[in-house]
């Protein structure tokens, strides 16, 4: 019998250019049909044909208090009974804005836009604006949205300027960036003195997130903010994935490293579009209206996604929120290491906070290049084995797992069984 799932999937390819609106959620990384969710209830999805999985993907990581949390669903139904969107300034921006302000350290000041992208995007404007600067710094791995200047792949030798990594971006754009290794303080320290007086910023994920989790090893964020400072370029944290999952102030709360600018998305929004950029007021009145640098939404600063974005960050800043979040982590990354280890099986888990990522090689895995040594066959068999057992992690090899505040010590134990049915399943 035909599922409805696959009779979806046949008609989403009809319609929708291969059958998705972002390109990962495909399975092209591990083969096979996506299902499509119907609900989401806590720490748990279901499926259009009525199966259930415990769910490590998190809608890519924002659902840190999990699915549909009573009081983030209830402040949406009374802001919706209010009106879904004003193109106007609102008491809740103002009230958001304040909220992000004293939680991040290198923030005065706060744009809202509508996606981590338009983050990413406004604030390298933002950097060329005030340093009068064109070129771009950033690492191998960390993604940063789907903007034309930073869909680069590195040219040949360490620090040439980098070639367009996707068919549509002309050369023009890609040619201001330079792409380096993560984790090589060397590089970012010799780029810069040589070439610093034409790099507008330095653009970086604190911890990897798009690449696996990868954290910075010591001393590399402190380079960094060094070299950076030396050369008069700005310092950039993509906290899109970080900000409010490491630490309710993000990595640079984590780390004690404090950035020039920071992007933000996901945990902020609650589960809804949104973005922010911010930093020191001095840097962020160069923004129109009060400077020079255009930038603008007429969504930004959503009445909903501000809503669910507050009551998200209450709940966050609760007593004992991101305790419980480590141990919950703790228990999952600890267990998943645990199994690896005793059935022999070539893998590492890394883990910081509530997100974690698992690569199986022998190879320590500090930056890119690494991290692309992980059997992504055996990753592909473990995904199928996990799904097939009601576990549902993200479906590819580079890509991190978030546990949420709705698991409970006892979805992960299960979790953890299904795991090590499934790496027995996927080979020695």
């Amino acid at each position: 019998m035909t599922s409805r799932g696959s009779s979806l999937w046949d008609k989403a390819r009809r319609f929708i250019p291969g059958g998705v609106n972002s390109p990962v959620r495909a399975f092209g990384k591990v083969g096979g049909t996506p299902p499509f969710i119907a609900s989401g209830s806590g720490a748990t999805i279901t499926d259009v044909d009525g199966r259930t999985y415990t769910d490590y993907l998190a809608s890519w990581g924002p659902l840190i208090l999990g699915h549909a949390h009573p009081r983030v669903v209830e402040a949406l139904r009374r802001a919706c009974a209010g009106g879904t969107s004003f193109g106007a300034p609102t008491e809740k921006e103002v009230r958001f804005a304040e909220m992000i302000v004293e939680a991040v350290p290198s923030i005065e000041k706060v744009r809202l836009v509508n996606s981590g992208t338009e983050a990413a995007m406004s604030a390298i404007r933002l950097a060329r604006g005030v340093t009068g600067r064109d070129g771009v710094v950033k690492f191998d791995g960390c993604y940063h949205g789907h903007s034309d200047c930073l869909l680069v792949k590195a040219g040949s030798g360490g620090a040439t300027f980098d070639v367009p990594d996707s068919a549509g971006v002309p050369g023009d754009f890609a040619k201001h960036t330079i792409t380096l290794p993560f984790n090589d303080a060397h590089a970012v320290e010799e780029t810069l003195a040589r070439l610093g007086d034409r790099i507008a910023c330095v653009i970086v994920e604190p911890v990897c997130g798009n690449i696996g989790v990868i954290p910075p090893n010591p001393g590399f964020l402190d380079a960094c903010r060094a070299a950076c400072t030396r050369a008069g370029a700005l310092l950039i944290f993509d906290e899109v994935i970080t900000g409010f999952r490491v630490a309710y102030g993000g990595a640079q709360t984590r780390y004690g490293v404090t950035p020039d600018l920071t992007c933000l998305g996901k945990v902020i929004g609650g589960g809804l579009p949104i973005g922010a950029f911010g930093g020191p007021a001095a840097i962020m009145d160069a923004l129109a209206p009060t400077g020079s640098v255009y930038q603008a939404g007429t969504l930004s600063g959503n009445p909903l996604a501000v809503t669910a974005g507050i009551e998200t960050l209450s709940i966050l800043r609760e007593p004992g929120a991101y305790e419980r979040l480590d141990e919950l982590g703790a228990r999952l990354g600890d267990g998943l290491t645990a199994i690896f280890g005793a059935r022999g099986i070539a893998a590492q888990c890394h883990r910081v906070g509530s997100m974690m990522s698992c690569f199986f090689t022998t190879r320590d895995v500090v930056d890119a290049r690494t991290a692309m040594t992980t059997d992504a066959e055996r990753y592909a068999r473990w995904f199928h084995g996990l799904l097939e057992r009601g576990v549902y992690v993200a479906p590819s090899p580079y890509e991190a797992m978030f546990v949420s505040l709705a698991h409970t010590d006892e979805l992960i134990d299960r979790t953890l069984e299904a795991a090590a049915e499934a790496a027995k399943e996927a080979g020695p």
